[in-house]
């Protein structure tokens, strides 16, 4: 006979396994369930916001910073030419750069959105098998104001992953590419310059 302790501890990862489990298989509660633990640490961390802003932002991070395929993202805001002009330490250097970057100015971004609500735009009928690509929509309500998100999703060997998004029409992908590009430019096409230099800055994400 089991433990009542052990009974309910086990009872519990009844139920919390296939939770983490469907979250993994499935894109659209992968993108909610982390959506509403951001808007959770949005909305009970406000005073920290104001005391603390760099720990305000890890607790965005925590969260954001699985969700992302940081590798292809970075290589795409690069695009073929560059790509293919750096190299394989540079590549390797811009990844980490642009991950640092890209996560300060997101969780920068989503702290200025403060009691903001996330509703996520779930299929009408319930998927067992998705494509590779799923695209993942969803709601954000300022409270004066509604706009549209878009995740671009593909799954891998650690499932599923962001590797682009689009807030309010503005595509923070190709809006990162075209930085890299004219900073690139700028720089003589120098590639160790233009990622010494890079910063990922996409300004209020298309909501103002």
């Amino acid at each position: 006979m089991l433990h009542p302790h052990k009974n309910f501890f086990f009872l519990l990862l009844l139920i919390i396994i296939p939770i983490s489990m469907e979250s993994k298989e499935d894109p659209f509660i992968f993108i909610d369930s982390n959506s509403q633990k951001m808007a959770d640490v949005l909305i009970k961390n406000v005073e920290l916001f104001e005391e603390d802003r760099p720990l305000y932002e890890d607790k965005i991070k925590e969260i954001f910073e699985p969700m992302i395929d940081f590798r292809r993202v970075a290589f795409s805001v690069m695009g073929k030419k560059y790509y293919l002009m750096a190299t394989e330490d540079q590549r390797a250097e811009f990844v980490l750069i642009f991950k640092d970057s890209l996560l300060d100015n997101y969780a920068s971004t989503l702290a200025k959105w403060g009691d903001s609500s996330i509703t996520t735009v779930f299929p009408e009928e319930n998927k067992l098998d998705f494509e590779k690509n799923v695209e993942v929509k969803q709601i954000l309500d300022t409270g004066t104001s509604k706009y549209p998100v878009s995740y671009k999703l593909r799954k891998n060997k650690d499932g599923w992953k962001i590797v682009n998004i689009i807030i309010n029409g503005l595509n923070l992908g190709l809006t990162l590419r075209n930085q890299f590009q004219a900073l690139a430019i700028s720089s003589d096409e120098d590639i160790e310059i233009t990622i010494k230099n890079w910063n990922s800055d996409f300004g209020d994400a298309g909501i103002s």
